[in-house]
């Protein structure tokens, strides 16, 4: 009896649970709080259907953490990605991901030493994590509510039942130096599009204007935009939509910037794209890179070819081949039902003319690069001013277009002299053989004993006029408003530095000077001629800015060179950001203001000096600070004394350059990454430009980020004419002076060699 009523009281209980499991499989795969996954182990967190799981996989050398489809039905190749930690963050070998005690996940890169991605969850009191069936990964707390997901923050995919809003955006797949700039995003109008940058959008969902839309992507394939009452206002859908055998599908924003729908087809065991957004590749902006005509082959594919080479050549990093300076004038190259477009800028001037008025106006403005014509009747004439253009061409196109290019003659190489024959060896060998040659050990050793009496008498009266200039110099730099330059032997070199005890940088020694103030002795190894040296030195140190390091003197002597600074307390900027203590005084401000610093040093040296001076070498171990933590820039004009550099020939442009770097180590504080340029541009292009932050600082103010970050990828442009003058640096970190967003700095835009005019 006692049995039966337990039986009769343990039923309803276990109804519960068996409904409970049904509508919470949440129970079944829950991942606690301290659970981590590792590269090394290799080991996964899996949905309880086994159709999802969050592991390392490898990319590029490096390793993802992400979601992946995990269905034994797909083989282990076919298991495609559909959620990265952090938009395809990559790390080391040795890096995990883990759900802390504090309820975040992170993702901890071997690597860097750093946590490269966190869920910011960590005040949201997180109980679990699990990774539902559907393939969202959700963080809850005690009540069972989902306080995180990762249906809220998407890659670059939509699995079925996912939302998408204002709020979100698919960007493609960093894959190439261009994909990363494609995005899906939903518009406050309400309308899906598809977009290139920010500002240029080449597709847009034909949903009515209406606000306060979302979409949604459900299990039956179907891509719909639903208003307020969930009703469905727009919709596409892939020719398999009612197919009930298909159980996989994901729709993603691929590479090529293209929006795909693709079904898993069991029978060819292979994805299947069965709806795409643009159906022809061609339209898609920028499909063909910086400079490239997009053309269809003779077996209907999607071809990229440089509107500058020979027909069937491919070269998609190829420059318009035109020069304002052209000594010999320009011609315009003719491409038939050709539509081209900038990139950087991508709008043009559009005017109205006939044909040939539409190419003389290209061909007499010195600005003009490229120009097409509408022969659809519109008579519309697009003018280009940028190196950067693309396009495609199709028979059916009612355009025509004109490529500027330089009328100057290819140079021809100077033809090396032959060596010479072993006939006239030989008769040079022969007359050697006729020399005297206890002639020549006399003359020799009578001229020998010469130079060394003519030696030792210049030795002589140099040592005597050294010890005077020395000796001058010395009385001079006791007075307290002398400028003079210090010159001072090697041994007494020596002396004030200790014999080189204390090293405070590369060939860099801290030395005392006879009145007790301290000096930075910096060793230098040229081959210069001392007059030469000693011109330099002067000119550099007539230099003065209250943010360049003041040169206090040198040493000049056969075999040794040395220049002497002032010392900045503080020690150098790049040991500040590893020193754990120093760092916490680098604040957001201090850091912002030792960029506004730096700028306006390096600006000094190239248009406010007498002649222009570059710097050769900026980077954080040459900006020191002094007790107050206020930055100078020191060892500048080293190139020119050690005979590496001159004052012309991309030398600011250089500068500029390791400017950008510069700035973008002392806002992540990552000194000895070596990708911390490109690495900076993914997250900023991925919109977590907050992420690439040193995580040391608190209160960053994300305008001045924004500004910082533009500036600083304008400064590391591989093609240096695009590179800003640091006047308008200092301009745009003090925020006078607004900056767009930047293309591309890693892509390689030397211009091509010449080539023929030949048409495609």
């Amino acid at each position: 009896m006692l049995g039966q009523e337990r039986m009769l009281f343990d039923l309803p209980f276990l109804l519960c649970i068996s409904i409970a499991i049904l509508l919470f499989p949440v129970v079944i795969s829950q991942i606690p709080l301290g659970s981590t996954i590792s590269v090394m182990k290799n080991d996964d967190w899996v949905s309880s259907n086994g159709d999802f799981a969050i592991g390392f996989f490898y990319h590029s050398d490096q390793y993802v953490v992400g979601i992946r489809f995990n269905s034994k039905t797909i083989p282990i190749d076919k298991q495609t990605v559909v959620w990265v930690a952090g938009a395809d963050i990559s790390v080391g070998n040795k890096s995990y991901f883990q759900l802390t005690q504090n309820g975040e996940l992170v993702l901890f890169d071997s690597m860097k030493g750093v946590i490269a991605w966190r869920s910011e969850t960590s005040n949201s009191s997180v109980a679990s994590a699990v990774l539902l069936d559907n393939g969202n990964l959700v963080l809850l707390n005690r009540k069972n509510d989902i306080v995180w997901q990762s249906f809220d923050n998407p890659s670059d995919t939509l699995l079925p039942g996912q939302n998408f809003t204002a709020s979100r955006m698919l960007r493609a797949a960093s894959r190439n130096s261009m994909s990363s700039y494609y995005s899906l995003e939903m518009a406050v109008s309400g309308q899906l599009q598809l977009r290139w940058e920010s500002n240029v959008v080449y597709w847009t969902s034909q949903s009515p204007f209406q606000s306060n839309l979302r979409a949604i992507f459900n299990s039956e394939g179907i891509l719909q935009i639903l208003d307020q009452r969930s009703k469905s206002v727009w919709s596409v859908f892939g020719d398999d939509h009612n197919d009930s055998n298909v159980n996989f599908r994901f729709l993603r924003l691929d590479v090529d910037g293209n929006l795909r729908l693709y079904s898993w087809l069991e029978a060819s065991r292979s994805w299947r794209s069965v709806w795409e957004a643009v159906g022809n590749q061609c339209n898609i902006f920028a499909t063909c890179g910086l400079c490239g005509i997009c053309v269809f082959n003779s077996s209907g594919s999607p071809v990229c070819r440089c509107p500058f080479t020979p027909t069937g050549e491919s070269k998609l990093q190829c420059l318009v081949p035109y020069r304002q300076e052209c000594k010999s004038g320009s011609s315009m190259i003719t491409y038939e039902h050709t539509f081209l477009y900038g990139i950087y800028p991508p709008n043009e001037t559009t005017s109205h003319h006939s044909l040939q008025q539409c190419k003389s106006l290209c061909q007499e403005d010195p600005l003009c690069t490229a120009v097409t014509f509408r022969t659809d009747g519109t008579a519309q004439c697009q003018m280009m001013a940028t190196q950067y253009i693309s396009g495609h061409s199709d028979p059916s196109l009612s355009s025509i277009s004109f490529v500027k290019r330089c009328s100057d003659p290819i140079a021809v190489l100077p033809i090396s002299p032959r060596p010479p024959s072993s006939s006239a060896n030989d008769t040079t060998q022969n007359q050697s053989n006729d020399f005297c040659v206890p002639c020549l050990v006399g003359v020799a050793s009578g001229t020998f004993v010469a130079f060394l009496v003519i030696q030792f008498g210049i030795g002589f009266c140099i040592y005597k006029r050294r010890h005077y200039i020395r000796k001058k110099a010395a009385l001079a730099y006791t007075g307290p408003t002398s400028n003079c330059l210090i010159i001072l032997s090697y041994p007494e070199i020596k002396d004030l530095t200790g014999n080189f005890k204390h090293q405070v940088g590369p060939k860099m020694f801290k030395g005392m000077l006879p009145d007790n103030r301290p000096v930075a002795v910096k060793e230098l190894k040229t081959s210069i001629e001392e007059r030469k040296f000693r011109s330099i030195v002067s000119k550099i140190g007539s230099i003065y800015h209250k943010s360049l390091v003041k040169l206090e003197g040198y040493c000049c002597e056969s075999g040794h060179r040395f220049l002497i600074y002032e010392f900045a307390n503080s020690g150098s900027l790049g040991n500040c950001i590893e020193d754990p203590k120093m760092c916490k005084r680098l604040t957001w401000g201090k850091r912002m203001e030792m960029c506004i610093t730096v700028a306006r040093a390096i600006s000094y040296l190239h248009t406010e000096c007498r002649e222009f001076v570059s710097h050769g070498n900026l980077k954080c171990e040459n900006v020191v600070l002094d007790e107050n933590l206020e930055a100078k820039v020191s060892e500048f004009g080293l190139g020119l004394v050690c005979g590496e550099a001159s004052y012309t020939g991309g030398a600011a442009e250089m500068d500029v350059g390791d400017f950008g770097k510069m700035v973008l180590v002392l806002v992540s504080g990552c000194r000895e990454a070596n990708d911390v340029c490109q690495l900076a541009y993914e997250k900023w292009a991925g919109g977590q430009a907050e992420t690439f932050v040193d995580e040391r600082i608190r209160g960053v103010n994300l305008d001045e980020l924004e500004r910082l970050l533009r500036i600083a990828f304008w400064c590391l442009q591989a093609d240096n004419r695009m590179r800003p003058s640091m006047g308008e640096v200092i301009k745009v970190l003090e925020g006078t002076l607004t900056v767009d967003p930047p293309p591309p700095p890693f892509v390689s835009r030397s211009p091509p060699e010449e080539e023929s005019d030949t048409e495609m």
